[in-house]
């Protein structure tokens, strides 16, 4: 495996504390009032972890962007470095075929049109194009 040039995940792991940081928060209020139900807050927190945890699965899976020295990935797709004709100044035709396996452009991601050696042009994404645009340029 190559090194990786430029690197976005799609979630990150410490996303897993909010539900736990939540029921101790909310369990520090019962204190406060003198009730507690410590048990349920410990509930709370472990449940809130684990519907968290398949979300960022999900996430890191399909939406991470990854350069290598000889490959883009979209989420699970790849495409070699050596097919990638242009990065700047492609306009993004109706129909245009986005990469990741996605029908659009994934929500708070921006578009990156790419011409491609064979002339047709498909679309990546990221949150920083001009730093996934300089990467690969830079491959």
């Amino acid at each position: 495996m190559s090194e990786t040039r430029y690197f976005e995940p799609g979630a990150k792991w410490t996303a897993l504390l909010y539900g736990p940081l939540f029921a101790v928060l909310g369990y520090l209020a019962e204190l406060a009032t003198g009730t507690t139900h410590t048990v349920a807050w410990i509930l709370v927190g472990l449940g809130l972890a684990a519907i968290t945890a398949p979300w960022i699965h999900a996430r890191r899976r399909f939406l991470t962007v990854r350069v290598t020295g000889t490959e883009l990935w979209e989420g699970r797709e790849s495409l070699p470095l050596s097919e990638i004709a242009e990065t700047t100044d492609v306009g993004a035709p109706a129909g245009a075929r986005v990469l990741g396996g996605g029908w659009s452009t994934p929500r708070k991601f921006d578009e990156l049109p790419i011409r491609l050696t064979d002339g047709t042009v498909v679309v990546a994404w990221a949150k920083d194009v001009q730093a996934l645009r300089a990467a690969l340029e830079r491959a």
